[in-house]
């Protein structure tokens, strides 16, 4: 156990250890359904544009226009994940992040206007089932959380002229920010033109539509903020 603990700490999850509970059998089998998971990276490291260390793919992903993704080193992407990385920019992932299953990263809707970008810093966690919609630029920083479901889409859309469909009025993008050490409770909503300040927590079921200082407590539909950790 403790060559594993050692593994995963030099993979870049600093001072991690493996539950004393787990049985051996038990770590096996996470090991060996790892293992997989490695091959496929293996695979698709070789259509990326940069990958500078260890990439785990689960089953039944689909990433499209590898060739627009840098990674850095120990990646995680989980099964059924969807990954479209057409965009002007591309995405760029730092290191030990990991993206669980049944999310989607979507960076261009139509291919009359692409998305900008997306960035994503080092020590991120992305849980399940969540959606990230990258029409605007999309910046995530170093040590953030996303519970399950959380949803963000950087694009509004223009519905001023009532002479006019909505639909083909002009998009709005503004992009979304998220800095450092932020937590995002499950199915949060960040809409666009929001930057959410470091270390700041967005509690479960909120959604921001407007930006939030650092050290933030945001709560309710619309979020507001209830209270500072300072």
């Amino acid at each position: 156990m403790k060559k594993i603990n050692a593994l995963i700490q030099k993979l870049g999850k600093k001072n991690y250890q493996v539950d004393k509970h787990i049985s051996k059998k038990e770590l096996f089998i996470i090991l060996a359904e790892k293992s997989f998971c490695l091959l496929r990276g293996f695979y698709y490291r070789l259509f990326f544009k940069k990958c500078e260390g260890l990439l785990f793919v689960g089953k039944r992903c689909k990433i499209k226009h590898c060739h627009k993704i840098s990674v850095g080193k120990t990646i995680t992407i989980g099964d059924n994940v969807e990954i479209n990385a057409l965009s002007l920019s591309g995405i760029k992932f730092g290191s030990n992040v990991s993206i669980q299953r049944n999310t989607i990263i979507e960076c261009t809707g139509v291919i009359r206007q692409l998305g900008e970008g997306l960035e994503i810093g080092n020590n991120v966690g992305i849980a399940q089932n969540c959606f990230i919609q990258v029409r605007g630029k999309v910046s995530i920083g170093n040590d953030v959380m996303f519970g399950p479901g959380v949803s963000i889409f950087s694009e509004d859309h223009g519905f001023s002229e009532i002479s006019i469909p909505m639909i083909e009025q002009a998009e709005i993008r503004q992009g979304v920010t998220i800095e450092s050490d932020v937590w995002i409770g499950s199915r949060a909503i960040i809409l666009d033109n929001v930057t959410i300040g470091k270390g700041s927590i967005i509690a479960a079921g909120s959604v921001v539509k407007t930006s939030v200082p650092p050290y933030s407590i945001v709560v309710g539909m619309p979020g507001k903020v209830i209270r500072s950790r300072l």
